[in-house]
């Protein structure tokens, strides 16, 4: 392990040189943050083994032959990054744990150039970039070319902004048809164009660039007697800087969420490239309470949107078997995060689609989520490929029950034709521990099938009784007490789960989790759920025909019948535990859409009392949509509702609504 961290300090100082010093990014932003976390873990556990270089000690970057150097007197820290809604919850938990209800300022996080400003008496005498966040350059000659930069403020101070120097999309346009014209290389994006327009020697080329700027930060607003992040934005476009009017306050972590949403969805029409959107907690006093990491800030980090496409490495391909006995191939990766999830496995659908990407084992590839979904390889990288890779071998009989294969005529899957194949048994497994189901922490795919093929488990009670195996389960490779206890205590509490998820998780043909609830909700119990007949079922509202039969077949057959019985006896909850829906006119069948700020409910609050009324919430706003309700402070959507003639309630409305 301490090999591989000493070579993961290499990749990664290498790729902060070529990145930083020389505007020459050699690998992706997705790869250098998974080597970064990957060093980040090895490091946690090992702290005796960090060293002075390693990358998570300093910022990164060094200085370019031709500029002077600079110290900055307060150093110019990055901030963490996260991926997923998650993880800002759980950068939210983290500073309420310390007896703080922040307001957050959400700001776009700019794809450029960081810069440091510096004034003395109201006049620009320095210029510096980040560089490794204690010592910079020196750009102030380039600098002066950028017109929105104001070489004189509006009052005579001393103060020390920062900002973001970019290149806007037009701009980038503009100057790659005249490189074109004089057959110059083009420039690759809007960040590393901008990055080598302020490093140029000569100012004039920089001038010609046309560069802007957005100031976001100062370092020291106590000393001009600023309490907040907002007050400091406001008194530094006062001085006459830019700011970047894309900016949210917010009193929640789901309403900062929301504007992640709301800029994300704008992303592609925004004039200059984003990449993300920063959250900061407003109150200055609360960040000096909060404090600082030997790396970040622990009061602000930066969400990061997803990647249309990450390169990672095909380890392995796999085959696994479906329900109908039909063998797909899968990609093992080395695992990336692709839209705030981390992926390591992908489908590769059937041999044809193998053969046409040309794929080897150990090719690098991209990848992307299809539909924002489902992770999907997209292409091979070949020009990466060393010679080392494995060709793709289909194979010729069942993975799990070793019967020979066979492919109908016409079609390019192959099937496992034994019906009593144990791998159409594990898929029934893995559903009944899945989320909507029963939703058992740490009883994944790949879990699910090693317990199976060990016979751990065999059935759905099996699972309920995996503590009887709890000796032979730490010794397994990958496990050990803490994971094993986890595991066993969540096994424990999903016996507390409300009816209509045993329902879906039974896998009865055709019950969805929407139909598994108005089972629950109209039968109450599984007993009379049991001893309902064909009329009762069909008289259900949403329960047609079909729907009746199947719940019957699956109900009368003994297997399933024993399966029931047993997971009573091992005190599973028979009951529907979840709130009763009290229809009220004014909400019944209707969907509600929240924005801005509310005051009166937290929006978790105000959901809750609209479902019990027999309504329903939906984030985004149509045609479809019955009111939209308004808090303080309301976003787009309050806009788009407004163009739609969509009826809008503030949030007195729609109290008085509840009440009546």
């Amino acid at each position: 392990m301490q090999e591989r961290m000493n070579e993961l300090i290499d990749i990664i100082n290498e790729a902060d040189y070529n990145y930083h010093t020389l505007d020459n990014p050699t690998i992706t932003d997705q790869e250098y943050d998974k080597y970064l976390r990957e060093l980040f873990e090895i490091e946690e556990e090992h702290p005796e083994w960090i060293r002075e270089d390693s990358p998570t000690q300093h910022a990164g970057g060094k200085i370019i032959e031709g500029f002077e150097k600079v110290t900055h007197k307060i150093p110019m820290m990055s901030l963490s990054d996260v991926f997923s809604e998650s993880e800002l919850i759980a950068f939210d938990e983290r500073i309420q744990k310390e007896g703080i209800k922040p307001q957050y300022m959400c700001e776009l996080k700019i794809d450029g150039l960081s810069v440091s400003l510096l004034y003395e008496k109201g006049k620009l005498v320095r210029a510096a970039t980040r560089g490794d966040g204690t010592t910079g350059e020196d750009i102030t000659h380039n600098v002066k070319t950028i017109k929105v930069i104001p070489l004189k403020l509006k009052e005579e101070i001393d103060i020390e902004v920062r900002g973001e120097i970019f290149m806007n999309k037009k701009t980038l346009e503009e100057l790659n048809e005249k490189r074109k014209k004089r057959n110059e290389p083009l420039l690759q994006n809007c960040r590393n164009a901008a990055a080598g327009s302020i490093r140029q020697l000569d100012s004039k080329i920089a001038a010609e660039r046309k560069l802007d700027n957005f100031i976001y930060h100062l370092p020291n607003p106590l000393d001009y007697g600023l309490k907040t992040h907002a007050e400091a934005i406001d008194y530094m476009h006062k001085l006459g800087f830019k700011t970047n009017p894309n900016n949210r306050l917010v009193n929640s972590i789901q309403e900062a969420i929301e504007f992640i949403q709301e800029k994300g969805s704008i992303r592609p029409d925004l004039p200059y490239d984003i990449d993300g959107v920063v959250i900061k907690v407003n109150s200055i006093e609360q960040q000096q309470k909060l404090g600082y990491t030997a790396k970040y800030p622990k009061w602000a980090t930066a969400y990061k949107f997803p990647a249309e496409e990450v390169l990672t490495k095909l380890e392995d391909i796999i085959f696994t078997v479906g329900r109908t006995g039909q063998i797909t191939p899968n990609a093992v990766l080395d695992p990336v995060i692709v839209a705030g999830s981390t992926i390591s496995r992908a489908t590769l659908h059937n041999e044809e689609y193998v053969k046409e990407k040309d794929l080897k084992i150990g090719d690098i590839v991209s990848i992307r989520k299809a539909g924002d979904v489902i992770p999907e390889v997209v292409e091979v990288k070949k020009e990466r490929r060393t010679g080392k890779e494995k060709d793709f071998v289909m194979i010729t009989e069942c993975p799990m029950c070793h019967t020979p294969l066979v492919k109908k005529e016409g079609q390019v899957d192959y099937y496992c034709p034994n019906n009593k194949c144990p791998a159409r048994h594990i898929e029934g497994l893995i559903h009944f521990v899945s989320r909507d189901a029963m939703n058992i922490d740490g009883l994944g795919e790949r879990i699910m099938e090693d317990f199976y093929n060990f016979h751990f488990i065999g059935n759905i009670a099996d699972i309920y009784s995996l503590k009887q195996h709890e000796k032979d389960l730490i010794r397994l490779e990958g496990y050990g007490d803490k994971s094993v206890s986890n595991l066993l205590e969540s096994i424990e509490k999903s016996k507390e789960n409300s009816l209509e998820r045993l329902i879906f998780g039974l896998g009865i043909p055709h019950v969805g989790a929407k139909t598994a609830k108005i089972l629950a909700m109209k039968f109450d119990t599984m007993e009379n759920l049991e001893n309902a007949s064909f009329n009762d079922l069909v008289n259900i509202p949403d329960i047609g025909e079909t729907i009746a039969k199947s719940v019957l077949k699956y109900l009368e057959d003994n297997h399933n019948k024993g399966i029931i019985e047993e997971l009573k006896e091992l005190g599973i909850n028979m009951k529907y535990t979840g709130e009763r829906v009290e229809e009220k006119e004014e909400f019944s069948g209707k969907t509600f859409v929240l924005t801005g700020s509310l005051e009166i409910f937290t929006r978790e609050e105000a959901e809750e009392k609209i479902e019990q009324l027999g309504g329903k919430t939906s984030s985004s706003v149509s045609k479809k949509t019955s009111a939209v309700i308004v808090g303080a402070n309301p976003g787009s959507k309050y806009i788009k509702a407004q163009e739609l003639g969509i009826p809008i309630w503030t949030e007195k409305e729609f109290e008085e609504k509840l009440n009546q």
